[in-house]
């Protein structure tokens, strides 16, 4: 069997063989693949000629909903890849953290959608008054990269791997050529086989080399982004090719990270948190066969409580089961391939030289239902290191398998020391249920992380644990971990945008931006924007209202209805040194007050109000005050019906300016509202 590319629109073969797939349980033949005479410049070219326009003239709206039809698919599919994944080694847990993991990616990712402008391109932050009289402001936006991204992947999460990262460019609105690890490609291109059998993604959006992809860097340019999974070793060769320096093209790398998990001294064996801790570290040794890039490789404990912590970790080490996953008692599968399995006993090997071996023998273990010659099998492997200053190597040497290093140490400041030795980790865990022990240590060991997890008995039940990345959360580390940052929710999306700042008068950026700026024109709405649907408004037209002139009584009887009291509003005699000459409206009167003026309150298009953002009380407001407001529409959001039944709406977001008799503003707020459509289609 082979394993095509599939570029430019069809599946390809590769000339001659690159590489053997070979079931890792069995070590029966799977399938062949090959990378070798493909044009590479012709398949990136592909990608942006293809691939990227289709998706940047789709909104984010409409690429969070595409993201999410692409989930539920493979969601109803995804059987036929954990049948295929026993083929790595993988247990059914291990393929769980990797399919599941992989297409819930996709779903957070399309809830994203709700976080963007209903439009193909992102406005950022906030305005940015450059003249005296507003006449002449600046912005940003951040654009899709007009190229393609280009991700080359670890072998141990063929599909997480992969779709944790199209995810987001995805999201973006750039394509990706993907580049997995030869050794489990066969896994990757499965679940792209299904990805383009579904016709969700607009074609050239994604492209798969299944094979090594040499020289698929020589054609990269400064509108690619290239991201790379893997050792820090290969990650330095890639990050330095000439083509990815002469053109500044962004580099993200994963790399190498001896992660640590760190027990707290206020800890002690009869405690919640010790089990917790067992059981964290276990679970860290032993899932994906120690494979992963978070896995724990350092187990730091006061030196009062390693010796409970060494008996407690063999025992739990001891009843592991090794074998095919088929059968149910089995909870260690197979490393990824017999290459692999040389690579991790060189590693073990190195770090016996400098450290004891407490448990466990790679070339004496039992295992079940198959072979120790024919499948990549491995045994856990603990270590400990009494002298973790001086005995250095393994804070220097990762064995990407099943091994871990149990580290004593004698106060705090120690184990910060001991873990900034990694020189930078994707992820350190600290198990402690003293809050104040706990923020002091992640204070001081965070600048040397991409992520800490604290974990304790409140939150143990719950947490996703040690060595899972959420998508909305940062995934990378500084220094060895290679310095880049995945995921992150909106963060991630804006690696692959082009931030540029805009400059010019507040009506041509509110034109370019398409959210209404302070300066711009404010065309009187006619009839009253409540009358209108959604369709109907446009952005900047404004209801000029009525005017109020604010009385002692109103500030009375607003403190009555609502029950604030508070001095300013109510004690005349309070007031010395403070910032207020007189008894002052609330400003949350101020604010309902403004609703009373610009409501039209008859039934129309405007279906709620379910929200107020960025409110601020600018100036106090006091009796004999006169006020009137600016209602002005400020963006526009679509929505996409949820089913049949639902109403066709969209979101509009409405300034809302307060005045004083001087035009100075008092207050000003953005309010949220549900606006109905004319097509109810």
């Amino acid at each position: 069997m082979e394993i095509k590319n599939y570029v430019l629109g069809n599946w390809i073969s590769g000339e001659g063989k690159e590489i053997d797939h070979i079931n890792a349980i069995t070590g029966e033949f799977i399938s062949s693949t090959s990378s070798k005479g493909l044009d590479f410049k012709e398949i990136l070219e592909y990608g942006r000629k293809k691939g990227s326009p289709a998706l940047r003239k789709m909104t984010f709206q409409q690429r969070g909903e595409m993201l999410k039809s692409l989930a539920l698919y493979l969601n109803k599919r995804k059987e036929i890849f954990y049948t295929l994944s026993k083929a790595t080694g993988a247990t059914r847990i291990d393929s769980w953290i990797d399919i599941d993991g992989g297409i819930g990616n996709l779903f957070a990712n399309a809830s994203l959608r709700k976080q963007f402008p209903d439009l193909p391109y992102y406005v950022d932050g906030q305005m940015a008054n450059l003249s005296k009289n507003g006449t002449f402001i600046g912005h940003h936006i951040m654009v899709p990269k007009k190229g393609v991204a280009v991700h080359i992947n670890a072998f141990n999460f063929p599909i997480w791997g992969m779709l944790e990262k199209i995810a987001v460019n995805l999201m973006a609105g750039v394509a990706a050529v993907v580049k997995p690890s030869e050794h489990t490609s066969y896994l990757t291109a499965l679940m792209v086989k299904e990805i383009i059998n579904s016709k969700i993604l607009p074609e050239g959006s994604l492209q798969l080399v299944p094979g090594t992809g040499i020289g698929i860097l020589d054609y990269v340019s400064h509108n690619d982004v290239v991201s790379f999974t893997g050792s820090a070793s290969t990650g330095k060769l890639l990050k330095s090719h000439p083509n990815i320096l002469e053109h500044s093209v962004p580099f993200n790398m994963e790399a190498d990270s001896l992660n640590a998990c760190v027990l707290g001294t206020d800890v002690n064996k009869d405690s919640e948190e010790f089990e917790i801790f067992i059981k964290e570290v276990y679970r860290e040794i032993t899932v994906k066969t120690g494979q992963k890039c978070t896995a724990v490789r350092r187990i730091l404990v006061p030196e009062k409580m390693i010796e409970d912590v060494q008996k407690s970790l063999i025992k739990k080490l001891k009843k592991t089961v090794i074998g095919d996953p088929e059968n149910k008692s089995v909870r260690m599968g197979a490393l990824a391939s017999k290459i692999q399995v040389e690579r991790v006993k060189e590693n073990v090997k190195l770090l016996m030289n400098s450290q004891e071996k407490v448990y466990g023998d790679y070339e004496d273990f039992k295992v079940i239902d198959a072979s120790i010659e024919n499948g990549a099998f491995f045994s856990p492997i603990l270590f400990r290191n009494n002298e973790p200053f001086l005995r250095d190597d393994v804070h220097k040497i990762e064995a990407f398998g099943p091994v871990s290093t149990l580290i004593p140490y004698k106060n705090m400041d120690e184990a910060i020391e001991l873990v900034e030795m990694g020189k930078g980790s994707l992820v350190t865990s600290f198990v402690s249920n003293n809050d104040n022990l706990s923020r002091d240590f992640v204070v001081q060991a965070a600048h040397v992380n991409g992520r800490i997890l604290v974990l304790n008995s409140r939150c143990s039940k719950e947490s996703t644990g040690h060595g899972s990345p959420m998508p909305l959360l940062t995934h990378g580390g500084p220094g060895r971990a290679g310095g880049g940052e995945e995921m992150g929710g909106i963060r991630g999306i804006k690696h692959y945008l082009q931030r540029t700042a805009i400059q010019g008068h507040p009506e041509t950026i509110t034109r370019i931006t398409e959210q209404f700026q302070i300066g711009a024109n404010q065309p009187e709405a006619k009839p009253h924007v409540f009358r209108k649907h959604f369709e109907e408004l446009v952005v900047g037209e404004t209801v000029f209202t009525h005017k109020h002139t604010v009385t002692v009584s109103d500030i009375v009887n607003f403190a009555n209805v609502s029950g604030d009291n508070f001095y300013a509003h109510m004690d005349e005699t309070s007031l010395d040194g403070t910032i207020f000459e007189q008894r002052v409206a609330h400003g949350y009167f101020i604010l309902s007050k403004a609703a009373g003026l610009f409501v039209d309150p008859a039934k129309g298009p405007v279906l709620l109000n379910y929200g107020i953002d960025e409110c601020r009380f600018t100036k106090p407001v006091y009796a004999g005050a006169t006020i009137g407001v600016k209602f002005t529409v400020k963006e526009k959001i679509d929505q996409k019906k949820k089913d049949n039944e639902d109403i066709s709406k969209g979101i509009v977001k409405f300034l809302v300016d307060i005045y004083d008799e001087t035009e100075e503003t008092v207050g000003i707020a953005t309010i949220l509202t549900m606006v109905k459509k004319i097509d109810q289609n």
